[in-house]
């Protein structure tokens, strides 16, 4: 097993389908009146985020609580960091204090590659900057192999503002290690020059989300991060709705199988609508609840499960 999970380009095909079939035993405990296991006890996981977060800090923080592990949330705001603190220090004060994990969110792509050279203990990469989030991803993927039964051969559409999207990164390298074929589909404007080809040979990226819709069996719409943008990508919220949201009919469109996924929080109204966002083919809320059973999995894993 890793020592670290930074990226999803860490995961070999073994590895992430490991951590999928731990995930799939860490849900079991979900459904017990006392949801907790020993695993961790004695261990310490810190939550250090220096961006506001619900979803991801919240799950973190249930997944420790639920294997046992002693939890300190860590927020910059209100901390030394607000008095300037680099994240070096602030790493060496968590390693003085015996942190077993540290799960990281911060707004410098490449922050958490950083601080596991200062840092004895395991660092997961809660997100960082524009660059991964292979948590995210990894629930995602347990997502749709709960739901369609398999990854190997899942045609997946990511769209929207792929610039901005750290989620989106990491499942074009997950979801091709593990064999799905992924297409990048937004507006020029936001989807980098090579990017498809600087992540994965076999990802595709197309300007047309009509034209992928009816061979789809996963549309993941990503959120458009307005708060990074300082230009004008697209004219306005309205014609974006129009060429990249998906609606009711546009969701017709898809084979009956087929699922939509989205990382959240959501733009209601912008690249999805509530028709769509509240239908039985959308899986966010129970992206939201594996998200608990796979970064269970994952702490287990690098915390104690090397020796189970």
């Amino acid at each position: 097993m890793i020592r670290h999970l930074l990226s999803g380009a860490d995961l070999d095909a073994a590895t992430a389908t490991r951590i999928l079939d731990t995930a799939a035993e860490m849900a079991t405990v979900a459904g017990r009146e006392v949801k907790k296991l020993p695993a961790l006890r004695g261990r310490t996981v810190v939550n250090l985020f220096y961006e506001d977060s619900t979803r991801t800090r919240i799950s973190f923080e249930a997944a420790a609580k639920r294997l046992s592990a002693d939890v300190i949330n860590f927020s910059a705001k209100g901390s030394s960091v607000a008095k300037g603190e680099s994240l070096k220090d602030t790493a060496l004060t968590l390693q003085a204090m015996g942190a077993d994990a540290v799960v990281v969110r911060h707004p410098a792509s490449g922050a958490a590659h950083r601080l596991a050279e200062w840092v004895d203990g395991s660092v997961v990469n809660a997100g960082d900057g524009t660059h991964e989030h292979p948590t995210q991803a990894l629930l995602d993927a347990y997502t749709m192999r709960s739901r369609l039964g398999r990854l190997a051969g899942l045609s997946v559409a990511v769209v929207g503002d792929v610039l901005h999207s750290r989620v989106a990164r990491s499942n074009v390298l997950l979801l091709s290690t593990l064999g799905a074929k992924v297409t990048l589909v937004g507006p020029p404007t936001l989807i980098p020059v090579d990017i498809a080809a600087a992540l994965a040979p076999d990802t595709t990226v197309c300007y047309d989300l009509d034209a992928v819709l009816p061979t789809s069996d996963v549309v993941m719409m990503l959120r458009v991060q307005r708060e990074r943008m300082t230009d004008s990508y697209f004219p306005s919220a309205r014609e974006y709705a129009r060429r990249y949201g998906l609606d009711g009919p546009r969701m017709r469109r898809l084979p009956e199988h087929a699922i939509v996924m989205h990382p959240g929080p959501m733009n209601r109204g912008m690249e999805i609508t509530p028709e769509v966002a509240d239908s039985p083919r959308s899986t966010i809320v129970e992206q939201v609840a594996n998200g608990v059973s796979v970064r269970m999995a994952v702490l287990y894993l690098l915390l104690g499960g090397n020796n189970a």
